[in-house]
């Protein structure tokens, strides 16, 4: 039996819920027994009390009542515990006799710490807890990191000692099953939602205000393009920042754009598929599932020329360096123009096909083999 431990439901970490949640049906799907446990909110119900207080209520959960509940599940002795995401590495440390497998998304928290350009600052408790984090990832058995990028990052910066542990590349497959609509299917999606004319032009952007995330890039991207192009900018994802708002309106785009917050699958499928392109200029990714996702509904791709997203892309996607945004802008007026978003849709199809989620669930149980031999 394989114990897969996700993440503490009250940190909203909706891509690690995602993942969890691919692997836990992915395994069942396989035939491979399997269960997914994750720290209970008990003091965390509480947090009411804001900020600090609230932020430590939860550790109590995470990290003193979740080891009596993990322990109990040990002694049931699974064959392979797999931490679903390396912020919780630490609880490998908790663990003897038993596998330990982590799948490492990104270390670019970790990388930060340590004063490296990341856009992902950290305070003195913060560079304590990704301290914390490395230690677990070197207890571990096997860590899988989800791209090439962030295995040459855990070869720089997890140590191995008498070979352990070992580092693998697991390419993510797609959480859910984004695929090329018909129009009219698409366009039906959008207006049902009443948030978009789903027959007007727009860019998209997916993900959170994180500083990496360089929305104000986006922001200025678009306002580049605005007196030749009367498409909207979708943000698709956490709801813009008062800062971001007030930008939009120096730039003087701010009645151009549309927020999709919370977006569900569905909708966000129609997006990719009706959007002329996904724009997506992070500093930083441990992956970049926007990219993958767009590509497998046929969405052109605008993204930084940077790893992983050059991994991700392939040679699918247009690409810039991060400070030529007004590269990035003639892209979007580029593709712009009916035939040449075509032939980049054909190009995103094809790079989709590498995102099998299956694939990603046969590799993984392949590396569960080499820990937990038959």
């Amino acid at each position: 039996m394989i114990l897969l431990i996700g993440n503490y439901s009250l940190d909203r970490q909706q891509s690690m819920q995602r993942f969890a949640t691919m692997m836990i049906e992915g395994l069942a799907a396989a035939g491979v027994p399997a269960e997914l446990i994750q720290p209970r909110t008990f003091f965390g119900r509480f947090r009411s009390a804001g900020g600090f207080i609230a932020k430590w209520l939860g550790y109590i959960d995470k990290f003193i009542l979740f080891r009596r509940q993990l322990g109990k599940k040990i002694a049931g002795r699974p064959a392979i515990v797999h931490i679903c995401d390396h912020s919780n590495a630490m609880y490998a440390k908790w663990i003897r006799e038993v596998p330990v497998v982590v799948t490492c998304h990104d270390l670019l928290a970790v990388r930060g710490a340590l004063g490296e350009p990341t856009d992902c600052p950290a305070s003195v408790t913060g560079k304590m807890l990704q301290r914390w984090i490395v230690a677990g990832l070197e207890h571990a058995a096997l860590v899988a990191c989800d791209s090439k990028a962030t295995l040459a990052d855990a070869e720089r910066l997890v140590a191995h000692k008498n070979g352990s542990p070992k580092l693998a590349a697991v390419t993510l497959g797609l959480s859910y099953p984004y695929r090329k609509l018909p129009p009219e299917e698409a366009r039906a999606r959008l207006a049902a939602s009443s948030l978009i004319d789903p027959d007007a032009p727009f860019v998209l952007h997916v993900g959170s205000n994180l500083r990496r995330k360089n929305r104000e890039g986006v922001l200025r991207i678009f306002a580049r393009c605005q007196d030749q192009w009367k498409g909207s900018l979708v943000f698709a994802g956490e709801r813009l920042t008062e800062s971001l708002h007030s930008l939009g309106r120096e730039l003087g785009v701010a009645d151009r754009i549309v927020e999709v917050p919370e977006t569900p699958n569905e909708l966000l499928e129609a997006l990719y598929n009706c959007a002329t392109a996904l724009l997506f200029p992070s500093t930083c990714e441990g992956f970049g599932w926007p990219i993958a996702e767009a590509h497998a509904c046929g969405c052109p791709v605008i993204c930084t020329d940077r790893e992983p997203m050059i991994e991700v892309a392939g040679s699918a996607a247009l690409t810039r360096k991060i400070d030529d945004e007004a590269g990035f802008a003639a892209d979007l007026l580029r593709l712009t123009n009916w035939a040449e978003r075509e032939r980049y849709s054909i190009k995103a199809l094809e790079n989709s096909r590498r995102f099998s989620a299956t694939r990603m669930i046969s590799e993984y149980r392949e590396l569960y083999r080499t820990l937990a031999p038959a």
